[in-house]
């Protein structure tokens, strides 16, 4: 730095004139820096501003509700409940957390992880066998939308065809419903391969049958240009409730107001979503990452409506169970698995008691 900017001017004594005014710019600053100081200060006193909107959050209670796959249609209700209100007009805060392959369902639920979750009836019964204490509280689904699908121009119309047929069928090992086939000797002469998710080997190979949701899987083939056929599962009395919303015994003894409000909240997300789906699809359209479609996502309501209110239902009804449909159930997965009979009573499965009905 040139010393000369800082020396005194020899022959007037006094400071040069660009001194001067750097002192007085330092001054400045520092004057407005000490106001600044203090006017943060007292703002500091101050409480901040909380608005309606804040305070509502506020006092809304916290529910985190776990899904056993990626957000579809068979998740509609309870999107369509948080999309148009019907949760937070409840006093929730609801978080939905979408699942994939193999979500442990009952371990988020046993470690409370969650609140809430969906699974299917045969998962619950499963669940209990293994020692979770698992309830099911709602039942969207009446009527499954399991089936086997083929192709149209295959000569597999009916079940007992099938079993005969010598085709490979695409397939998750490990399901009830697959037991149930075998033991009624429907997969006795059928190839049993991985099924990943896609119909792209039943689009190009009529030998090739999946396994499928009629809800679904019939409107990707048939956007790729290939008519398919549906074999129904619960057509042969396989038939449990879909889209279970399911809690956990300590939770509805621990908070059984939380379970009712949350409950009928659900229940009358599922009676807006099959009367208007508009926002419950593009809320999950929105949380799906797997490539779902608006298109998709229409058909899949427009086909799972008869299954969630058949013709002997109304919307008032949905959600309903009864015990002996949970007797049905809990028999035929005894007889699937003899070692393990007797460990699960239907009426340990289920309530009804947040919904008003009678089991």
């Amino acid at each position: 730095m040139n010393s000369q900017c800082f020396r005194f001017d020899q022959t007037t004594g006094n400071r040069p004139r660009h001194l001067r005014t750097f002192i007085h710019r330092v001054t400045g600053l520092i004057i407005a820096s000490g106001l600044l100081f203090a006017l943060g200060c007292r703002q500091s006193d101050q409480p901040p501003t909380v608005t309606a909107a804040d305070q509502a959050r506020a006092d809304q209670l916290a529910v985190q509700v776990q899904l056993n796959w990626y957000p579809e249609t068979e998740h509609g209700g309870i999107y369509q409940a948080q999309a148009d209100g019907t949760y937070a007009a409840a006093g929730l805060n609801v978080e939905i957390r979408p699942g994939g392959r193999a979500t442990p369902v009952a371990p988020e639920l046993d470690l409370g992880r969650c609140h809430f979750a969906i699974t299917g009836a045969d998962d619950v019964i499963q669940f209990r066998r293994q020692g979770s204490k698992v309830v099911a509280v709602l039942a969207a689904v009446q009527n499954h939308p399991r089936c086997i699908m083929v192709q149209a121009a295959c000569p597999v119309r009916s079940f007992d065809d099938f079993a005969t047929s010598g085709m490979t069928l695409q397939c998750q090992p490990g399901r009830a419903f697959l037991d149930f086939l075998e033991q009624r000797g429907y997969l006795k002469q059928v190839k049993q391969v991985p099924y990943h998710g896609s119909v792209a080997s039943l689009v190009t190979d009529p030998t090739i049958a999946i396994q499928a949701y009629s809800f679904a899987e019939p409107l990707l083939a048939k956007q790729q240009g290939v008519q398919t056929r549906q074999l129904m599962v619960s057509d042969l009395g396989w038939n449990p409730y879909s889209s279970v919303l399911v809690t956990t015994e300590t939770l509805i003894e621990e908070q059984p107001e939380l379970v009712r409000k949350f409950v009928q909240a659900t229940r009358q997300g599922w009676q807006h979503y099959f009367d208007n789906p508009a926002l419950g699809n593009a809320a999950v359209l929105d949380a799906n990452q797997h490539g779902m479609t608006a298109e998709a996502l229409q058909f899949g309501v427009e086909q799972m409506k008869p299954l969630a209110v058949p013709q002997d239902m109304t919307s008032q009804d949905i959600g309903m169970m009864t015990l002996d449909r949970w007797q049905t159930l809990v028999e035929q997965m005894d007889s699937l698995d003899p070692q393990r009979a007797g460990k699960v009573r239907p009426g340990d499965c289920f309530t009804t008691a947040f919904l008003g009905d009678e089991s």
